[in-house]
């Protein structure tokens, strides 16, 4: 889906698979001459610079994400129907803020860090399955089962579904040029993702068990005063997003993880001298290439960004992985280098800050340490490897490697 010419000045369009695989030299075009760039064809702005992706996640009410973050099922403030259950990524406060709070408490550090065990176990099983294979699909066969299994286990699918739902999210993110996810196959995953938890968590409140499932069929918050339960649409909502969001976007970290290491041997040499540069090494991967490279919000009112007029009720892009190569906060952006110690914006910012973040830098911690014990280097069949291309989400969708 070719744009406009280079002549004729900057374009993005997060449909364009071509743009996709290589984004950074448009998004640079972007930061250097429209940092609040408009899309007539599809009708967006985007924002590319670092500092106003970072000023946008700290405006939740200026710029809002209750009428949707992917762009292509974005509504506008003038239509209020809101398909599906309610999720938290298209909250607001301070509705948002009541609900975070309760679903925060599976994610504090203290419980995090009890799952290091798990998660140890879950990688090391994979990673010996392949003993003598002398290669493997390190996403089909490893870095894609990892979050799967550990967000499985946490909110209590069964052991004998995980495999089957693993595959219905695969179909969730599915994309078709020229409509992305709004297709029969991603509509219809979605559609048997939501029938499979409606029935678990149905189950729950006839037999509750120890899992998250069950906590949040059972959850209370206070509301205006009162206490009331998590109604079936915020708990579908709520276990809906941990699942289909826990899986897709810490795999397409592992993915970029093990090809930047691949194309950067000299740091993975470091690594493996040095397990514990390991986290440096994932947040550099974070902002180099991010997994969750566009993020969409709705301006609520008027908004000026560099001299253009943003109006009310205009779709709003926020560009996380142009952010990330910014010279105006990373000196050598384009440089990939694991030493650098300089935060990053591939887990957002401020109200929207991703919930998930310290369970998904645990598991590409632990996962890197185990890879890196078993194989000190590797070689990615880059003719075998494939893309995943969406509106929203960069990266892998297998990646074979040779060891």
């Amino acid at each position: 889906m070719g744009g406009p010419s280079a002549t004729a000045g900057p374009y993005w369009d997060p449909y364009d698979v071509e743009l996709d695989t290589d984004p950074h030299p448009a998004w640079k075009r972007l930061r250097d001459e429209e940092p609040a760039y408009w899309n007539d064809r599809f009708g967006f702005f985007a924002l590319s610079r670092h500092a106003d992706v970072e000023a946008a996640h700290r405006m939740p009410r200026e710029l809002s994400s209750a009428y949707g973050t992917v762009l292509e099922i974005m509504t506008t403030p003038a239509d209020e129907r809101r398909a599906g259950p309610k999720r938290l990524i298209v909250l607001d406060p301070p509705e948002h803020d009541r609900l975070r709070a309760l679903v925060s408490r599976a994610f504090t550090i203290r419980r995090i860090a009890e799952l290091e065990p798990e998660v140890r176990r879950i990688c090391a099983g994979l990673l010996d399955a392949q003993t003598g294979a002398g290669g493997f699909d390190y996403l089909g066969e490893f870095g894609s089962i990892i979050p799967s299994e550990v967000i499985s286990a946490l909110l209590g699918v069964p052991e004998a579904d995980r495999a089957g739902v693993r595959d219905i999210i695969d179909r969730v993110f599915h994309i078709e040029p020229g409509v992305g996810m709004i297709n029969e196959t991603s509509m219809a995953a979605s559609g048997a993702l939501l029938g499979y938890l409606e029935d678990q968590l149905e189950e729950r409140r006839r037999a509750p068990r120890d899992d998250m499932m069950t906590a949040l069929v059972k959850a209370t918050i206070d509301e205006d005063g009162e206490t009331r339960r998590l109604t079936s649409e915020e708990a579908l909502g709520f276990t809906n997003l941990l699942l289909a969001a826990g899986t897709e976007t810490t795999a397409r970290l592992l993915g970029w993880a093990v090809v930047l290491l691949d194309q950067h041997p000299d740091q993975r040499d470091v690594l493996a001298g040095d397990p514990g540069a390991i986290p440096g090494a994932i947040e550099e991967v974070l902002r180099y290439e991010a997994p969750s490279a566009v993020q969409g919000r709705t301006a609520t009112r008027d908004l000026e960004f560099h001299g253009t007029k943003v109006p009310e009720g205009s779709k709003v892009l926020l560009l996380t992985g142009s952010a990330g190569r910014d010279e105006r906060a990373y000196p050598d952006p384009d440089r990939f280098d694991i030493g650098r110690s300089a935060a990053q914006l591939s887990f957002g910012h401020g109200v929207h800050y991703c919930i998930g973040a310290a369970l998904a830098r645990l598991e590409a911690r632990i996962a890197l340490e185990e890879t890196i014990k078993r194989y000190p280097s590797w070689q990615v069949d880059y003719d075998r490897a494939e893309r995943i291309h969406t509106s929203t989400v960069r990266g892998w969708s297998r990646v074979p490697i040779t060891y």
